[in-house]
């Protein structure tokens, strides 16, 4: 096998990998030194140059596909928006509520959201953006959720102290979803007792329907006592 064929298969190793392989797998696997591997990655590396969208990088004895340093604000701008819309709306609240408070259980974050969060956890936690911490020291030693580095990282987040305050949040939601597809459900709490108290209009619509009974009633009291009057005539 060649070294033209042998580049070949690096790169689509690579390509389904998505994250850096072992560059001992591959001498391993196709009898090669150093010299000969280096030959295979320079092929690559011409193929995938500075004027491609892909590089190919180097690290720790480890070799991978990445995209091009000089789009990746153009790479962001598309496909950020695109994956956060994958998260469901139900998703987003529940990490936003573990991202807050953490670490939580499952029966904390459903007491605030109202609702049943089982698929929303294993949701957040298939796209590794929340991960178990421990154990509460409690009854049944509920397991306690807390965000990831991968969260900080796809919400562009330093650290966990960085996170914007409740506007700043809604905000940033806003822009994944359409407009009044707010992150929590928008209601008014009474300020008083006042508030209970039933408006004018609904104290008319209380009493409406009673006196147009009263009326009925008269109507045919009335019509009975003319047909009587009738009869006496007759």
């Amino acid at each position: 096998m060649s070294l033209n064929e042998i580049a070949e298969i690096i790169e689509g190793v690579l390509f389904v990998a998505g994250e850096g392989v072992e560059i001992d797998e591959f001498k391993t696997k196709f009898d090669m030194n150093d010299r000969e591997f280096n030959k295979c990655l320079d092929i690559l590396k011409a193929k995938y140059n500075e004027n491609s969208g892909i590089n190919i990088i180097q690290y720790k004895n480890k070799v991978q596909l990445c995209s091009n340093p000089k789009i990746v604000d153009n790479i962001s701008e598309i496909l950020n928006p695109i994956r956060e819309r994958s998260l469901t709306k139900a998703a987003l609240e529940t990490v936003a509520i573990i991202a807050y408070k953490q670490p939580i259980t499952r029966l904390e974050i459903e007491n605030i959201r109202g609702a049943n969060s089982d698929y929303a956890i294993q949701l957040l936690q298939s796209n590794n953006l929340i991960e178990v911490v421990g154990r509460k020291d409690s009854v049944g030693k509920p397991l306690l959720f807390g965000t990831t580095d991968n969260f900080l990282k796809r919400f562009e987040l330093q650290s966990i102290e960085a996170l914007p305050n409740y506007n700043e949040l809604l905000d940033r939601i806003r822009v994944i979803h359409s407009e009044g597809d707010s992150l929590y459900r928008e209601f008014t709490i009474p300020e008083d007792d006042e508030d209970k108290k039933p408006t004018e209009q609904t104290q008319n619509e209380i009493t409406e329907p009673a006196t147009n009974q009263n009326d009925n009633t008269a109507d045919n009291n009335l019509t009975n006592e003319q047909q009587n009057n009738e009869e006496t005539s007759e």
